[in-house]
């Protein structure tokens, strides 16, 4: 049973199948946590709290002179403040008084067979079968204000989710300026936080530092998730690595701001908070209302690379959804570095025409096809085409390309406007922007306020209409700034703090009537590249622009940092011109193709301007991908190489499910002379079965190949790869398997 009460002990479990999570009511009436990890045999972990004269630290009224206990040393499942912990608090409240006490005790708690939900938001879904859920009832006496905190327990994928509901059961109005999904208290251990920082273009780079008792506060201000900061991290032991080591893995599914905050307190014990962000955040309850904070998704593991097998899988079969979402993804051209704004309907059709014979499935046409969009200063807003450019418009076109035997794809940016647009014009109060000052402008736009409806509205008829007017079978949705100004016509001025949150509730509605209603249509999501790269906007879009960076060497760092928690079947990687449009640096195709394949793989390129031996190495490799897709979306993913350590070369290996096969990449970064052999060892296979290498034909065992590794052959050039083939061929005799290690 993955949920356990145990009445006698007032002990609520959760098991996984590798994890247990258990938590405890205590003599006074508060949720205590008391231990996440490996399985326990079934033992009441409470036994690990020693307690002692704890009187300086202050103890509830309730606890009269027991100075053994205080909220400000015990772990907790969900910390509120003001009421004597003073540690990071996952609540923060102005009550009718002024107060901003919120004192939870427990009062009651249910299971429930199946995944809970959580409405207007996305969250991980059940299968059938796949979950149960706890449902956990606390109460301020004072107030009435109740949280429900739910917990998702999915045993055989090793996950459990969290989030809360608030609900003001009072008679007065409530303020809520904090409302954390996540509340994970460690009491022992020494442990690091890894979270993934970078920037337009080099997006979620690994970051590794010693957990220290100054909190560390990784978060996003930007209205979306960011190029800067992602809603991931990771706490691991402090020798922990892709093997071995404790690792929880937390991610938030939530696209707008967020903050996750993690630190020591005075004696030792790790706290790690995680949910929407608090700065100009405020949400008025009033008698009855309720809000709901975006899911968390916890899991625990032994070594970085489980946590990331467990949220591949997590993401692809049960965030991901609709006819994409395990599905083939057709290899695509995207029109924007062939042509930028400069083309009209013959250099389209002159590209799109060279991309058939190569093998490309799906043309995708981007900016710039819509009227007075000669450059990025207009026509946001008004999605129509651009009859000079396209003289029998968007149908003629889209119908010439499929007669080419190609599916058709376009560029959208409904969440911004250009002044300069009939739609601003018509209504310059639907952006967001302050009361009698000029607004910041980004790639001289402005955001629409997606929390009001008659907004929402709008985009829905204007996308609704361009897709059911033409044959389009895949959708670019872009976002290319960051929110400022963020005040909303429609909000008081008591309210404004909750204009951010009512945002992303607007993106999600809108993108829910839009996929719901045209489910045939690929979506993949983009931000100026990755930046809003997390599990919210993969509900909705399997897949998502990785990054505008499309330089083979850069890209392999930022695929390497986001195959951390995210699935290569949703990073969008295309094989782009050299030099490259972003870096300048010249690669050979080999490298761009080998890099750009272990994605939702494409080309962003004039097809035109190859030579005809290029022609046939990319013909070559639209092969190569339909023979290997499956292995590469989804296989088990493995980095081999840790990109911290400054390497001369990469290397990252796929090994199918069952073991059965295995592709091997590596990529040399730096040719040096004179240099020593590159030596990996591989991972994932079955140490008792003989795999045929497809290039050479040589038979080598699963367990030389991971206990004794490859060498490599001597490799020169520019950034020359290597890939390696495997296919099982047999098993070995029983008599000469070696003993199996834990992988």
């Amino acid at each position: 049973m993955s949920i356990c009460y145990d009445s006698s002990e007032s002990l609520l479990t959760l098991e996984t199948a590798s994890s247990v999570y258990q938590m405890k009511i205590d003599a006074y009436g508060y949720l205590e946590h008391l231990y996440y990890g490996r399985p326990a045999g079934g033992t009441d972990m409470s036994y690990l709290q020693r307690r002692y004269d704890r009187g300086f630290s202050g103890s509830p009224y309730a606890a009269g002179e027991d100075r053994t206990f205080s909220l400000d040393t015990m772990p907790q499942e969900y910390t509120s403040f003001g009421v004597g912990d003073f540690r990071t608090h996952s609540i923060g409240v102005i009550n009718s008084d002024g107060s901003r006490c919120a004192e939870l005790h427990y009062v009651s708690h249910e299971i429930r067979e199946g995944k809970y939900s959580i409405p207007g938001l996305p969250a991980v879904y059940d299968n059938g079968g796949e979950a149960k859920t706890l449902v956990i009832t606390l109460r301020d006496a004072v107030t009435g204000l109740v949280v429900r905190l739910y917990y998702g327990v999915f045993h055989d994928l090793d996950v459990i989710t969290r989030a809360a509901e608030i609900v003001n059961e009072g008679t007065e109005e409530v303020i809520l300026e904090k409302a954390s999904s996540l509340c994970l208290d460690i009491p022992f251990g020494t442990w690091d936080l890894i979270c993934f920082t970078g920037r337009h273009c080099m997006e979620r780079q690994p970051e590794r530092r010693p957990l220290s008792h100054s909190v560390q506060v990784i978060s996003s201000e930007r209205g979306m998730s960011s190029h800067q900061q992602n809603p991931f991290v990771i706490v691991c032991d402090r020798q922990a690595n892709e093997d071995h080591g404790d690792c929880y893995g937390m991610m938030l599914a939530y696209s707008g701001n967020f903050k996750a905050e993690a630190g020591l307190d005075q004696f030792g014990s790790a706290r790690i908070v995680m949910g929407i962000s608090d700065t100009y955040f405020q949400w008025h309850l009033a008698p009855g209302e309720s809000f709901c904070t975006p899911e968390t998704i916890l899991a625990y593991g032994e070594g970085l690379t489980r946590i990331s097998h467990i949220f591949h899988r997590l993401i692809r079969h049960n965030i991901c959804r609709g006819e994409y979402k395990l599905a083939h993804r057709p290899v695509l051209l995207n029109s924007w570095e062939a042509s930028y704004f400069d083309f009209d309907e013959n250099r389209i059709l002159a590209i799109a025409k060279e991309a058939e014979e190569l093998g490309i499935e799906l043309f995708v046409l981007d900016d710039g096809w819509f009227r007075r969009r000669r450059d990025d200063n207009a026509g946001l807003g008004d999605w129509t085409a651009d009859m000079e450019k396209f003289p029998g418009g968007l149908p003629a076109l889209v119908e010439k390309i499929n007669r080419m035997g190609m599916k058709f794809g376009i560029w959208v940016e409904p969440e911004m406007v250009n002044e300069d647009s009939d739609l601003y014009r018509a209504h310059p109060d639907w952006a967001l922007k302050a009361p009698g000052r000029s607004p910041m402008l980004g790639r001289n736009q402005l955001v629409l306020d997606l929390g009001r409806e008659e907004v929402r509205d709008y985009l829905y008829d204007a996308m609704a209409k361009l897709f059911r007017e033409n044959n389009i079978q895949y959708v670019k949705w872009d976002m290319n700034r960051s929110l400022s100004d963020v005040y909303s016509a429609v909000c008081t001025p008591s309210r404004q703090g909750e204009a951010g949150h009512r945002y992303v509730l607007g993106i999600y509605g809108l993108l829910e009537r839009l996929t719901e209603e045209f489910p045939h249509i690929l979506f993949e999501g983009c931000a100026g590249g990755g930046g809003r790269f997390d599990a919210g906007m993969l509900y909705y879009t399997p897949q998502i622009w990785c990054s505008d960076d499309t330089d083979a060497v850069e890209r392999i760092a930022i695929q390497n940092g986001t195959s951390f928690g995210y699935p290569v079947s949703a990073m969008g990687s295309h094989v782009s011109a050299v030099p490259n449009h972003q870096t300048g640096r010249s690669t050979p195709l080999a490298l761009r193709g080998m890099v750009a394949m272990s994605g939702a793989f494409g080309y962003e390129l004039d097809p035109g301007k190859l030579t005809e031996e290029e022609k046939q190495e990319i013909r070559a490799q639209i092969r190569e991908f339909h023979r290997d897709q499956d292995l590469i979306l989804d296989g088990l993913y493995y980095r081999l190489t840790d990109m911290a350590e400054q390497l001369p070369y990469a290397a990252w290996q796929f090994v199918s499910k069952d073991r059965g096969s295995s592709l091997l990449n590596l990529a040399v970064l730096h040719v040096q002379a004179n240099a020593p052999l590159i030596h990996v060892r591989l991972k994932g296979l079955d140490p008792q079965a003989v795999y045929r290498i497809e290039e050479d034909g040589s038979c080598i065992t699963g367990a030389a190949l991971m206990y004794g590794g490859y060498t490599m052959p001597i490799l020169t050039g520019d950034y020359p790869v290597f890939r390696l083939h495997l296919v099982r061929v047999c098993e070995m005799p029983k008599e000469k398997v070696q003993p199996e290690e834990e992988a």
